[in-house]
């Protein structure tokens, strides 16, 4: 099933989509420290390069409403994220210990405005999902999320908060199954590792493996339990070229789409799997990479694209300036227009960048050998598998500043449907569960079509359920049969 991938502006992919575009000013000014590779300001770039090729006009620019810490609570430890708000440059001296704890100082170093920037970019993604669940857009987009490989209870890799998790978890509300599609270079280990034992989220990864972080990724690792066969590792060598790895990308993400089914897509567009990237070992062009944001398009399904790695920042600006045009419908000219960012791209001021000449290490019958296996992983699946029959959370309320208006007024905070009363005890551990009011004023009984209420059901590697439901004023009785 090799539907859509066409190229723009003519055929069923040309059709114009209603994109909503997530953007706060002052991410490009959060700075990891001296010599590091991850620098926020590819975030700014990017921008740059939206707004002088006229694509900010032709979006819903919106400034994210940066997550607050009960909403980083859906899914992270409250310890750690408690660590996150408090930790400083000038304290971490005095905390060796939790630093150790949490994964946090080396790689993901402490720097001035750290939990700020996990608001940030975690709003962003959050934020697209709730637009994407109120049908407000057919495309989200959050260049400053898609940090995959945050966990639980600690950061990895350049990634403190896992925005992507959390705007799965607010999909899920809505939708009974959501996709999970990764090419940046690296695994995509922290999504994976949230929802490898459930078949409501399906995770698929392509990526670099052997010897290379985060060292996860194998083809046989497949998920667990009710979740077996959900998780899917494209594990690709080094050198990889556009027509090699579109012909694993096409026939593998067609088949997931035909048996799946998914009712939203998340699509990961680390730019670290591109040609030339300062931590990268790819060889794909940016058009080669942007195909693969073409193809999951052309399904027509709700979809939130988001950054991730990259580490050329140039290049990393210039793919996703071409993404958001390939979101938008529109062709962008290979002539770069001036704007202040403009000496970054000499000597020839271009978007796209040829591929280099280095040798492509996966061979042909490598890859028929990794497309077959998948391919027959996917024969296994129940198709489009139902939910259990249970009450769905309430909408999550996420104003955003939009970015079309001068002015810019204060937003009234809002619960999050993961509000939890003190008077509510947890069960013993770090997971919260289900909690009802003890006196609640009404009870009522209610039926309702299965279409209509679907309920958050992602689990954790652990087994345990994440928390989905908080009733202030009533309690809600079910018959179920």
């Amino acid at each position: 099933m090799e539907t859509g991938g066409n190229s723009l502006p003519s055929g069923p992919d040309g059709v114009k989509r209603k994109v909503s575009y997530f953007y706060d000013p002052e991410v490009g000014n959060y700075y990891y420290g001296q010599g590091h590779p991850m620098k926020p300001h590819r975030i700014r770039m990017t921008h740059a390069l939206l707004a002088h090729y006229g694509l900010l006009h032709q979006m819903h620019v919106l400034k994210p409403n940066p997550a607050r810490e009960k909403d980083l609570c859906r899914f992270h430890a409250d310890d750690y994220v408690s660590f996150l708000r408090n930790i400083t440059p000038e304290t971490q001296q005095d905390q060796l210990r939790q630093l150790k704890r949490f994964n946090v100082g080396e790689d993901c170093p402490v720097f001035d405005g750290l939990y700020s920037f996990c608001q940030t970019y975690a709003g962003g993604s959050v934020g697209g999902a709730v637009k994407l669940n109120h049908g407000h857009c057919d495309i989200a987009i959050n260049w400053a999320g898609g940090l995959h490989h945050a966990k639980k209870c600690e950061a990895s890799g350049f990634c403190y908060v896992n925005d992507i998790v959390l705007a799965i978890l607010e999909l899920l509300k809505v939708h009974e199954r959501v996709l999970y599609v990764d090419i940046d270079i690296h695994h995509g280990d922290g999504v994976e590792e949230a929802f490898y034992t459930t078949d409501r989220v399906m995770t698929v990864s392509f990526h670099k493996f052997g010897d290379y972080f985060p060292g996860t990724g194998d083809i046989r690792d497949v998920g667990f339990g009710k979740g077996k066969y959900y998780s899917l590792n494209v594990p690709l060598d080094d050198g990889i070229d556009d027509e090699s790895y579109q012909s694993l990308f096409k026939p593998i993400m067609g088949k997931v789409m035909e048996f799946f089914k998914p009712g939203a897509v998340v699509l990961q567009c680390g730019a670290d799997s591109l040609s030339g990237d300062r931590l990268g070992c790819f060889n794909l062009s940016i058009k080669g990479h942007a195909e693969c944001v073409k193809f999951m398009r052309s399904f027509n399904v709700p979809l939130l694209l988001l950054g991730g790695g990259g580490y050329t920042i140039r290049n990393v600006a210039r793919c996703w300036c071409y993404e958001t045009g390939v979101a938008l419908g529109v062709e962008l000219e290979d002539k770069m227009p001036q704007h202040e960012y403009y000496e970054y791209f000499g000597p020839d001021y271009t978007l796209h960048v040829a591929p280099s000449n280095m040798e492509n290490k996966n061979s042909r019958h490598l890859l028929e050998e990794i497309r077959s296996k998948l391919l027959d992983y996917l024969s296994k699946l129940q198709h489009a598998p139902s939910v259990q029959f249970q009450e769905r959370p309430p909408d999550t309320e996420m104003p955003e500043v939009d970015e079309d208006h001068d002015a810019v007024e204060e937003r009234a905070e809002t619960d999050f449907d993961m509000d939890i009363d003190d008077e509510c005890k947890p069960l013993p551990g770090r997971v919260k569960s289900e909690f009802l009011e003890a006196e609640a004023k009404h009870s009522v009984l209610i039926s309702f079509s299965f279409q209509s209420f679907l309920i958050l059901s992602a689990t954790l590697s652990n087994g345990f359920m994440l928390p989905y439901l908080h009733i202030r004023n009533f309690t809600l009785i079910l018959k179920l049969p």
